[in-house]
């Protein structure tokens, strides 16, 4: 028998990460994935030609410093390039923060249920995680977690809008709480649905890192810009924070690709914007269906609507596979259904009514 170092308890405990899986084929019957908040739609304009360019480059290294990456974003942002870092998506953006910022005997308070990367990237640091439940309505509960805020918390994560629930947190709410959090705890706020919000007082990440340094703003282009293939995500930080999150980053994590996917990306703001307002108009038509069939569903601001199914979750996530839907349950809490395509859309009313 051979016998293999031990990993650390830390990582024999990680909880696992359960990505949305793609549908079932089912004959005569046209399949959509509404498991995990995709972008339907195809690349932005521009998008695939400057992704071919960079990958006639692949013999190179890409540019680990991100630099047109970074100037794009700077001057998009209004703010200094020495302010932003880079990684494969923003969760790993945050594990590179939480790594930087935590060891064993450190907390990290996020809302709970929110995304459930938030308690492994906790843990693979050997932090402790402190989730705080959320309201019954789906919000973040931000009195319970300022309380829960110890010596011991070296991070706040605020995710707005929350995913898997939906609801955003207002500009006005998530500024008190950083001007109420003690100076030892960075305030990370997730923003990874921001261009789906249309709630009074959007959080605006930018004017909240340029008021409190110890705000971290964490950004992806994989959900509205549709690059969820490519991974690239940022923070927004204090040049020393920033640093300190790029000194822990994989080198070369960004490809040459995501980085050029990603310029272009910005460059295509118009075409963006609306296939953002076709979702949205999509999820007020979902979110309208489902009230008027009598359902309690949480405010959606992001891509995503959440059925507080409970312990039923799962024997709807098997109704949907059948009518040739894949949808994300969460096993005694609800399920979370992206907004995709009309007729997929559509699709998922008409089984929420037989339900």
């Amino acid at each position: 028998m051979t016998h293999l170092p031990t990993p650390r308890a830390a990582v024999t405990a990680l909880p696992p990460y359960v990505p949305g899986r793609p549908p079932t084929p089912r004959p005569g019957l046209t399949t959509y994935k509404l498991s995990s908040n995709e972008n339907p739609y195809p690349p932005l304009p521009g998008v695939v030609e400057a992704a071919t360019r960079a990958v006639e480059r692949m013999n190179r290294y890409p540019d680990m410093g991100c630099t047109e990456l970074y100037a794009a974003l700077a001057d998009r942002l209004g703010v200094a390039p020495e302010s932003l870092a880079a990684g494969t998506g923003s969760v790993a953006v945050l594990y590179h923060l939480l790594q930087a910022y935590c060891e064993t005997g450190d907390e990290v308070v996020f809302a709970w249920r929110s995304f459930e990367a938030y308690p492994i990237a906790v843990a693979v640091t050997g932090a402790s995680a402190v989730p705080v439940p959320l309201t019954a309505d789906g919000r973040h509960d931000l009195d319970a977690m300022a309380a829960a805020i110890t010596e011991r918390t070296r991070v706040v994560v605020l995710c707005t809008p929350n995913n898997p629930t939906g609801p955003a947190l207002t500009h006005a709410e998530v500024e008190a709480f950083c001007a109420r959090a003690p100076e030892h705890v960075l305030v990370v706020v997730d923003e990874a649905y921001r261009e789906f919000v249309r709630s009074p007082d959007p959080v605006d990440g930018v004017a909240l890192h340029r008021a409190h340094p110890r705000v971290v703003v964490l950004r992806t282009f994989a959900k509205a810009y549709g690059l969820a293939g490519f991974r690239v995500g940022y923070a927004l930080a204090h040049a020393d924070v920033a640093a300190a999150v790029r000194a822990c980053a994989l080198p070369f994590g960004v490809s040459s690709v995501a980085q050029a996917a990603a310029i272009a990306s910005l460059d295509a703001e118009d075409a963006l914007l609306e296939r953002v307002e076709a979702l949205v108009a999509e999820r007020a038509r979902v979110y309208a269906g489902l009230v008027a069939q009598g359902w309690d569903v949480p405010d959606a601001q992001g891509n995503f609507v959440w059925l507080g199914l409970g312990d039923r979750a799962l024997d709807f996530s098997a109704a949907a596979d059948e009518a040739g839907l894949v949808v994300r349950p969460f096993a005694g809490d609800g399920v979370r259904v992206s907004i995709g395509e009309p007729e997929a859309n559509t699709r998922f009313l008409e089984l929420a009514a037989r339900w």
